[in-house]
């Protein structure tokens, strides 16, 4: 915590940190041996977080950021090794937790700021995607890789950001070191600013946002966020969430492969057959 600011969750977390400073409540994801994967118990914490936070009238403004040196690497890959989902049935309520959580800072009627370094790929990509802004540590990278290991993308965001041509070219080829510089040229972030100075600069921004009357605030971000929802925004996201089902649910080729490498000798290996079977000169 920052000097001269105070503020304690009234319920115990395990898996992440929340804080209320001068009326801006901070989520942090709190597992950096694991690069703030987003596990099932880490979803539930960010959804009661959040409850939280939209429940006090004292909070004007909610910042998401991660411990260490990582936003986050994604939905958890190890947990799913060891539950091994197969079928619809496993995969519906795992998909609609991991869908409805990251929409929660897009549909947050106070203003949501991510703050980024290092790692923000797949799950956690979308989930600062879904934050009204966001800002990153010149260290910070973005990416895609889902469909590099046989899994889909579970919030199909990324294409109302940045439009379909790029999308396209970051999802259908597994992105995942797109740097700060340009994930700002093509509008997936607002801010690059030095790693030191992340978490105050986005301190100060929300607090920036937060003088302004809260009311004001939640009906300028409803009518901003109705322009894309106007275009099916929502229902895209719908029908991308039962796409994703039922790539999951049928269970890639690819996917089925990468998991059994993962049980037998570990996820590192599998990430290494992984980005074996790609030409080593970049697309």
């Amino acid at each position: 915590m920052l000097d001269g600011f105070a503020g304690a969750a009234d319920v115990p977390y395990s898996t992440i940190l929340y804080e209320v400073l001068d009326g801006v409540a901070r989520i942090t994801l709190d597992r950096p041996e694991r690069a703030n994967a987003l596990n099932q118990a880490m979803l539930t914490e960010i959804g009661q977080a959040l409850d939280e936070a939209e429940g006090n009238a004292a909070v004007r403004a909610v910042i998401v950021h991660g411990a260490g040196g990582a936003f986050s690497s994604g939905f958890d890959l190890k947990e799913q090794m060891e539950r091994r989902p197969t079928g619809v049935p496993h995969w519906q309520p795992i998909l609609r937790k991991d869908f409805d959580t990251v929409m929660r800072f897009w549909h947050c009627p106070k203003p949501t700021i991510a703050a980024v370094r290092g790692p923000c790929l797949a799950g956690a990509c979308e989930l600062a995607l879904a934050c009204d802004l966001t800002i990153a540590a010149e260290d910070a990278f973005f990416g895609e890789p889902e469909l590099k290991f046989g899994a889909g993308i579970v919030v199909m965001i990324l294409p109302w950001i940045v439009g379909p041509k790029i999308a396209k070219e970051i999802i259908l080829t597994g992105a995942d070191r797109i740097g700060a510089q340009r994930a700002y040229e093509i509008g997936m972030i607002n801010r690059i600013v030095p790693a030191k100075d992340l978490d105050e600069a986005a301190l100060r921004l929300a607090r920036h946002i937060a003088a302004i009357d809260p009311a004001l605030v939640k009906d300028t971000k409803r009518a901003i966020n109705r322009a894309l929802q106007a275009q099916g925004m929502l229902e895209a996201l719908e029908d991308a969430l039962e796409i994703d089902l039922a790539i999951e649910g049928a269970g890639s080729p690819d996917k089925v492969q990468f998991m059994d490498i993962a049980r037998r000798e570990g996820l590192k290996a599998a990430l290494a057959w992984r980005d074996a079977r790609f030409p080593k000169a970049a697309p």
